[in-house]
């Protein structure tokens, strides 16, 4: 499958991101959408890796170049799990706090 693909679904992915944090105000709803525009960038790096390593492996049969990407995308989910948690239960927090998981409501917990 053509890069080009690639680049314009992630391209539509982050869109949909950039749009989703920029006009709702519900904090699930923001947190998602930050989600969505992390799993598109680690979409095209894993693209680009691929595509960089199938280029590598026509030049070098036993060549291993296009697999850090993948390996530094591994992380990056690792790092979106605990950022899971820890956003999930600052939500939790200010739900307890203001009964609400408006985001205009986060001026009541500087009190």
């Amino acid at each position: 499958m053509p890069i080009q693909y690639y680049i314009f679904f992630c391209l539509t992915l982050f869109s949909i991101g950039v749009i989703g944090v920029l006009t709702r105000r519900n904090a699930i709803i923001v947190f998602m959408c930050i989600e969505l525009m992390l799993n598109a960038v680690n979409l095209l790096l894993v693209a680009f890796s691929k595509m960089y390593h199938g280029a590598a492996l026509q030049l070098a049969p036993q060549s291993t170049a296009g697999i850090d990407a993948q390996i530094f995308v591994f992380f990056i989910m690792v790092v979106a799990a605990a950022e899971v948690s820890v956003g999930l239960a600052i939500i939790v927090m200010m739900f307890r706090n203001t009964h609400s998981i408006d985001i205009n409501f986060l001026n009541r917990l500087k009190n």
